[in-house]
């Protein structure tokens, strides 16, 4: 795991006022979590295999690209797994004694590029994520292929899309009186009313994605890595 250290900075969404949110220093997954690790996982806790796992925790293309429960197929053994739900995700990290890292903090850690902490500015940062979006099937890719960040970690921006322990929570506030009209928010340029940079598309789509999720999804792009307290 690499340590990202304390600092603050301005997320796209939920920042109170527009103020800087402070990230307290913590460690996280060099790497994304691979198939060949999963399987290790699942053989421990079979009740999360394919054929075992129960509805409410993981809809029917959970592990849909595997070959069966305990086989994954052959060349994928270092890539991402895949078609994981959060319920998933989650308990593997628990498993590891870690946990899945917050929106905030996966953000904060995947905004530097492999020289500064804060690379939203730049101009090729931002197209290389833009045109990793446009690419197809890069799920298929070994970990550790893309660049190291300044924190030392590979394949935040690249690979796969990653599960967040607070995924959905920006739209939603969780106060059911508040949340009478939040789905108007979610269409069409209602999207960036509270938005603190019109212009950073590339976080605009990781938060539309989020935001559609539900605990059980799975897609064949999304995947996870674990963040650890220090």
């Amino acid at each position: 795991m690499a340590i990202i250290k304390k600092g603050s900075f301005v997320p796209l969404y939920g920042a109170a006022d527009k103020r800087p949110v402070v990230i307290d220093s913590f460690q996280l997954d060099i790497y994304p979590v691979t198939n060949a690790q999963y399987l290790t996982f699942l053989k421990k806790y079979p009740d999360y295999s394919r054929s075992k796992i129960k509805g409410i925790f993981a809809n029917k293309s959970y592990l849909t690209q595997w070959k069966s429960d305990f086989d994954y197929g052959s060349n994928l053994n270092n890539a991402p797994v895949t078609n994981i739900s959060w319920f998933a995700a989650k308990k593997y990290c628990e498993c590891q004694g870690k946990r899945l890292p917050s929106m905030d903090e996966w953000e904060y850690a995947a905004m530097s590029d492999s020289v500064s902490r804060d690379a939203r500015k730049k101009e090729n940062y931002t197209k290389y994520i833009m045109s990793w979006y446009e690419k197809p099937n890069t799920s298929v890719n070994p970990v550790g292929q893309t660049f190291k960040n300044y924190w030392g970690v590979y394949d935040m921006h690249g690979l796969v899309w990653e599960w967040t322990s607070d995924f959905n929570s920006i739209f939603l506030s969780g106060e059911s009186r508040k949340d009478k009209s939040s789905d108007q928010n979610l269409f069409c340029g209602s999207a960036s009313v509270n938005a603190t940079d019109l212009m950073n598309y590339a976080a605009f789509m990781r938060y539309a994605f989020r935001g559609s999720l539900k605990a059980n999804f799975t897609t064949k792009n999304l995947g996870f890595r674990c963040a650890k307290d220090l």
